[in-house]
C-alpha cells in the first residue's frame, strides 16, 4: 500500500490502550535494554578518551567518528531489516559492536597512537543497533489500522529514547566515575549485547521481511521523498544540541570543580524532554503535525539561546530542563510527519535517517564545541547548539510545504518492500 497518512491526534486514554497492545510488552522489555546504551556510547568514549589523552577536542572527534559511523550505516541496516528481518541483523550487528568497543578500551589504555582509537571507533559506531526504528516498526506493523493510536505510540517511543537520555548519561558517568574511565563503556557494550539479543529473540512481532526485489519493479526508498531529506535536515540540527551539551556540559562540569555532575545535568536537560514527551502524549492535538513540528522547533532553539550565557552549574542545569522541554515534542511530531511520507516497505529505513541525522548532528556539534572548549573555553561550547538548531530551524520553516504528504496522483502497489506506479484510474487507492 503507498504511504497512508494517520489521523493527526492522540486520545487521554492512548497511553492505556497502547500498553494492552497484545505481545507489546514482549518486544518492549528487551528493546528498553538494548536503547540505554545508545545515550552511553558518546559520553562513555569522551570520558575515557578524555582521561587517557587529556584532551577534549581528541574526545569530541573520536565520538565524532563513532556517531558519523552510525549515521552512515544505520540507514542501510535499517533497510536490510526490511528485507531479511529484524533478527537477522540485529544478532552479527550487536557481536561487532562488542568486540570494536573492546578494541577501542584496549587501545585507549595501552597509548597508541591517536589514529588507532578513530579506527576502532568506527565500526563501535556503525554497529550500533537500530532498535528505536525496529521498534516503531514493528508498532506500525501491529497498528496500521489505529492511526490515532500510532501517534500514541510514537510519542511513547519518543519518551522512551529520551528516558535513555536521563539514565544513560548518569549510568555512565557514574560508573566511570566510581570505578574508572572505561568501566562506562563495559557497561554500554554489555547491554547492547544483552538488550539486543533478547530483543531479536522476539521475532514473533517483528514486520514479515519484503525479500528481494521483484524483477522489473523499482525498490521503495525513503529518502527518495523531499520531505524525509528535509526532516533528516531538520533531525541533524537536534543532534547538534545533543551533541553540543555532551561535551559542553562535560566541560562545564569539570571547570567548576564537580565532573561528577555532569551526567545528572545532562539527565535533567533529557528529563525536560521526557516529561514534555509524556504530556504531548495525551493532548488531542487540534493543530496539524506540521504546525506543531516548527512551534516546538522554534522553541528549541529559544532554549538554546539561554545556555552560553549561564554563569553556573545550577543555572545551567535549569536552563537545560527549560531547553529540554522542546526535544520530545520535535522527535514525535517528526517521526509522525515521516511516516506518512514512505511506502511500507521503507518505514524502518525512514525511521533509521531520521535516527542517523541525529546522529550525524551529534558528530557535528560534539567535535565543533571540542574544539571552541579547547580554545576558548566551555561556556563558547553551547553556541554550537543555538547555531545547529537555528539552522534547521530556518530549513523548516523555508521548505514547510515538503513535509505534506502529496496528493495521489497514481496508484502504487507494493510487493514487499518493491513498489510500481499505476494510472489513478487502475484501482483504489490505499
Amino acid at each position: 500500500m503507498a504511504a497512508r497518512r494517520p489521523v493527526d491526534d492522540t486520545t487521554p486514554n492512548g497511553y492505556g490502550a497502547l500498553l494492552r497492545t497484545p505481545r507489546a510488552w514482549t518486544f518492549l522489555l528487551p528493546a528498553l535494554v538494548a536503547r540505554l546504551p545508545y545515550a552511553m556510547l558518546g559520553l562513555g568514549i569522551v570520558l575515557l578518551v578524555r582521561d587517557t589523552t587529556g584532551s577534549y577536542g581528541l574526545a569530541g572527534a573520536v565520538a565524532a567518528t563513532a556517531a558519523v559511523s552510525q549515521a552512515l550505516i544505520g540507514p542501510q541496516t535499517g533497510r536490510l531489516a526490511d528485507r531479511h528481518g529484524q533478527a537477522a541483523v540485529l544478532v552479527p550487528a550487536v557481536l561487532v559492536h562488542a568486540a570494536a568497543v573492546g578494541a577501542l578500551i584496549a587501545l585507549a589504555h595501552s597509548g597508541a597512537p591517536d589514529w588507532t582509537l578513530f579506527l576502532a571507533a568506527a565500526p563501535a559506531g556503525a554497529s550500533v543497533p537500530q532498535v528505536g526504528a525496529m521498534v516503531r516498526a514493528r508498532w506500525v506493523n501491529r497498528l496500521n489500522q489505529q492511526p490515532a493510536l500510532l501517534n500514541t505510540a510514537f510519542a511513547f517511543e519518543s519518551v522512551t529514547d529520551e528516558f535513555t537520555f536521563v539514565v544513560g548519561p548518569v549510568l555512565a558517568t557514574g560508573v566511570a566515575t566510581a570505578v574508572n574511565p572505561s568501566a562506562g563503556l563495559i557497561a554500554e557494550a554489555a547491554l547492547t549485547v544483552l538488550g539486543g539479543l533478547a530483543f531479536a529473540a522476539r521475532r514473533g512481532t517483528a514486520p514479515t521481511p519484503s525479500g528481494p526485489t521483484a524483477p522489473g519493479l523499482r525498490r521503495a526508498s525513503a529518502l527518495a521523498s523531499p520531505g524525509v531529506r528535509l526532516l533528516a535536515g531538520g533531525f541533524l540540527g537536534l543532534g547538534t544540541v545533543f551533541g553540543a551539551l555532551q561535551v559542553s556540559i562535560t566541560a562545564f562540569a569539570e571547570d567548576a570543580g564537580t565532573p561528577g555532575l555532569s551526567g545528572p545535568v545532562y539527565g535533567l536537560f533529557a528529563a525536560g524532554s521526557m516529561i514534555a514527551g509524556v504530556l504531548y502524549g495525551v493532548i488531542p492535538w487540534r493543530s496539524s503535525a506540521r504546525q506543531r513540528m516548527l512551534a516546538c522547533y522554534a522553541l528549541l532553539v529559544l532554549g538554546c539561546s539561554t545556555l552560553w550565557a549561564m554563569p553556573n552549574l545550577l543555572s545551567l542545569a535549569i536552563a537545560g530542563l527549560f531547553c529540554g522541554l522542546a526535544i520530545a515534542p520535535s522527535l514525535i511530531t517528526g517521526y509522525t510527519l515521516v511516516e506518512t511520507l514512505v511506502a511500507d516497505g521503507a518505514k524502518t529505513e525512514a525511521f533509521t535517517w531520521l535516527t542517523g541525522a541525529i546522529g550525524l548532528g551529534l558528530a557535528i556539534g560534539s567535535t565543533a564545541a571540542g574544539q571552541l572548549i579547547d580554545h576558548s573555553g566551555p561556556s563558547l561550547g553551547f553556541t554550537v547548539a543555538l547555531i545547529g538548531s537555528g539552522l534547521g530551524l530556518v530549513a523548516l520553516v523555508t521548505m514547510r510545504g515538503l513535509l505534506l504528504a502529496p496528493a495521489p496522483r497514481s496508484r502504487t502497489v507494493v510487493h514487499g518492500a518493491a513498489v510500481r506506479q499505476e494510472p489513478a484510474g487502475a484501482g483504489h487507492h490505499g
